[in-house]
């Protein structure tokens, strides 16, 4: 190695070290060489999709996914001794989102490169190229289509290989395909199968979307404070941003309400709503155990075929059986009615408490023919007819009576004066202020100028 190649290698290695942080260059320790990772910026609104019509095991379903970012190329190169005077970068050009073809014409571009600059440096070069130049180079746009090589099995990791190398080792010529020609040794699509590739993608753009928001500043419009992303919290759908200790307190005041289906985003009129995972990242474990008891229950109560155990010390949700009024506890063992939840009583039609009376007359009155006939079916046709036989001689009494200021017997008054006698208690009243009269004198009541039923007898 000269003087001058020694100190070309240096220079570059520290300048690269100086330029790219370790997650995008990392210098290898036992060599001159090292490692690229380079993440390509993508354009707006980005989209991926996997064909329906796929060999792996997505075979029947399609696939699309907008993404800000994609897992990065992977550049391992290693500097030969005569580098960069006589002998160019040995190499190796991975990724997990690029076919084969694609990867190999991107090797064939770094050569051309070197091959314009020999006896130049080019690793800065190729990664601007790698970095900027990529989906234009390969006429990749929006949406993109993931594909597997031919093999579709994991290929091993590629020895570094010099330029011109892989003309030597392809075989005899006639045994080879059109495809497999263009196929360069030092390109690798580091993946094992679609959904896994899938996977890779979704969990990498997740991530340095994370990385990125955290990296920003926010204004919280609860405090009105500005605060790193990494103190603060997105709505998914929505993206308004709140800090995390005003977003605390929030959570925390709806949950002990009970309120688990108001820790929707603060923003005026926007109805977007925390996920659990969110509500768990800010709340106390004990706070985060009665949100997500709370929500399991709410969840219950919508689903008509669930039932809860009528007995306080066990409300197990039981499942209700299509057409049975029977619910058997799985804890307890309770057979109940799951109408009036009641013990089971067969065909018996529901008892009728007298609180409930009332509000049978009325939804009785208000249904329709069907409801009507299920409220027959439930309660008994007799025990209906009686209460609306009861809600009239309510009415009628009510039109037609008044009742005795002393015990409240009905007392009709058909004809005669304004003093009354209840025939119940036998008390003297006035029917004009239903005033109790003296038994001495009741007459005094009409005869006293003071009175207000003075001369109405």
């Amino acid at each position: 190695m000269s003087s001058e190649d020694k100190e070309a290698q240096e220079d570059e290695l520290l300048a690269l070290a100086s330029i790219y942080d370790e997650d995008e260059f990392k210098r290898a320790e036992s060599a001159q060489g090292g490692e690229t990772r380079i993440c390509l910026e993508l354009p707006q609104n980005f989209k991926i999709f996997v064909s329906g019509n796929s060999t792996d095991s997505l075979r029947n379903n399609g696939f699309e996914y907008t993404v800000c970012f994609l897992p990065p190329l992977v550049l391992n190169f290693e500097l030969p001794p005569d580098y960069p005077s006589t002998s160019p970068p040995a190499f190796t050009l991975s990724g997990k989102w690029l076919s084969q073809a694609q990867l190999s014409a991107l090797c064939k571009h770094l050569d051309n490169v070197w091959e314009e600059n020999r006896g130049c440096v080019v690793l800065f070069a190729w990664m601007q190229f790698l970095k900027e130049e990529t989906l234009s180079y390969l006429n990749i746009s929006s949406p993109y289509e993931l594909k597997m090589c031919h093999q579709g099995s994991r290929q091993s990791r590629t020895p570094l290989v010099p330029l011109g190398a892989e003309k030597d080792c392809g075989g005899a010529a006639s045994s080879a395909s059109a495809e497999e020609e263009t196929i360069d040794a030092r390109a690798v699509q580091d993946v094992e199968s679609l959904s896994s590739l899938i996977r890779e993608i979704l969990d990498f753009d997740q991530a340095q979307r994370r990385k990125c928001f955290n990296s920003k500043m926010y204004l919280c419009n609860i405090c009105f404070c500005e605060k790193l992303g990494s103190d603060c919290m997105h709505f998914m759908d929505c993206s308004h941003v709140y800090c995390k200790a005003c977003l605390k307190d929030y959570f925390e005041i709806q949950i002990r309400d009970g309120q688990v289906h108001c820790l929707n985003c603060p923003e005026p009129k926007c109805s977007s709503v925390a996920t659990p995972g969110q509500v768990k990242e800010l709340v106390g474990e004990q706070l985060f155990a009665r949100y997500d008891r709370l929500l399991l229950q709410s969840t219950l109560d919508l689903m008509a075929d669930v039932v809860y155990c009528p007995r306080p010390g066990c409300q197990t949700p039981v499942m209700q059986e299509p057409g049975c009024t029977m619910g058997i506890c799985s804890c307890c063992n309770y057979a109940f009615c799951t109408l009036c939840k009641m013990t089971y009583h067969g065909l018996s039609p529901c008892k009728v408490t007298a609180e409930k009376l009332s509000d049978l007359r009325n939804e009785y009155l208000e249904a329709d023919e069907a409801t009507k006939r299920f409220l027959e079916q439930r309660y008994g046709k007799r025990v209906i007819e009686k209460a609306l036989e009861e809600m009239e001689s309510k009415e009628w009494l009510e039109k037609n009576s008044k009742s005795c200021p002393r015990c409240g017997t009905h007392i009709e008054k058909l004809d005669g004066c304004n003093k009354m006698t209840c025939s119940g208690c036998m008390r003297y009243f006035c029917w004009l202020c239903m005033g109790l009269l003296s038994r001495v004198n009741p007459y005094q009541h009409f005869n006293d100028p003071s009175s207000p039923c003075f001369n109405r007898l």
